[in-house]
């Protein structure tokens, strides 16, 4: 599954017309996250346009608020839009852990969290960012202190932030190949460049060695990639170009 992460486009309304964009381009799904069924009518319009445009959403982002204090209506949207894979996707920094016992402690949060997820037959697990690949003072990163905390949780990992933590995601797949369901594809610009894009690229015009990764990714027996941009001036563009460079590799 090559899907689209739909926050890239949060900026370029409508949704329908962003999913007969992505159904023209050539991509297979989409992924969601809060905005796009915040309330029934956007859920509604979604569900529809993904039947129209013969897209699937096997994997979707849910607020740990949502995750916690409202798994049926989690579990009803999965259950609409065909979804497989549930992640919790962010901590905001004044909420997240300064300890790795801290971090511990919140992987079991969000293994409790899960449970309900889990016991209805979804796969359900965390999307990181940069911050938990960033070892503490002890030298911890708190991405393997969640894990430890959490260890039936799954992994959907946004490479692009696993390299602007200053971290290799080519080992990080190794340490972790049992336990990634999923994949962020995205691209980081050169030094200096697409500061309006917020230094993020087009796939292949960046720095992510994305060849090798892709290749490490399904050795690992990943199935589902999911192309993101967070702030393209075009998303048009971006998905096209992104797209067919994913595919060439």
């Amino acid at each position: 599954m090559t899907a689209y992460q739909l926050y890239t486009s949060r900026n370029f309304p409508p949704l329908r017309a962003t999913l007969d964009m992505l159904a023209a381009a050539g991509f297979d799904g989409v992924e969601g996250y809060g905005g796009v069924y915040a309330d029934p009518a956007q859920l509604a319009e979604l569900a529809e346009g993904l039947k129209a445009n013969g897209l699937k959403m096997e994997t979707g982002h849910f607020g740990l608020a949502q995750l916690e204090g409202e798994p049926e209506f989690v579990l009803g949207i999965a259950r609409t839009l065909g979804t497989k894979h549930i992640y919790c996707p962010y901590v905001m920094p004044d909420d997240r852990p300064t300890t790795t016992e801290g971090w511990r402690a919140f992987g079991a949060r969000l293994q409790a969290a899960g449970k309900p997820f889990r016991e209805a037959g979804y796969d359900f697990g965390w999307h990181n960012h940069d911050f938990e690949l960033v070892p503490g003072a002890d030298g911890v990163c708190p991405i393997d202190a969640l894990f430890e905390g959490g260890p039936d949780l799954s992994w959907e990992m946004d490479v692009a932030w696993v390299v602007r933590g200053g971290a290799d995601p080519l080992a990080w797949i190794e340490k972790y190949k049992g336990r990634i369901t999923a994949a962020h594809v995205k691209d980081i610009a050169r030094a200096g460049e697409n500061q309006d894009e917020d230094g993020w690229a087009d796939l292949g015009d960046g720095i992510v060695p994305w060849r090798a990764i892709k290749a490490a990714l399904v050795a690992a027996g990943v199935k589902n990639f999911v192309i993101e941009h967070d702030n393209p001036s075009d998303h048009a563009r971006f998905a096209k170009r992104s797209l067919a460079a994913f595919k060439a590799l």
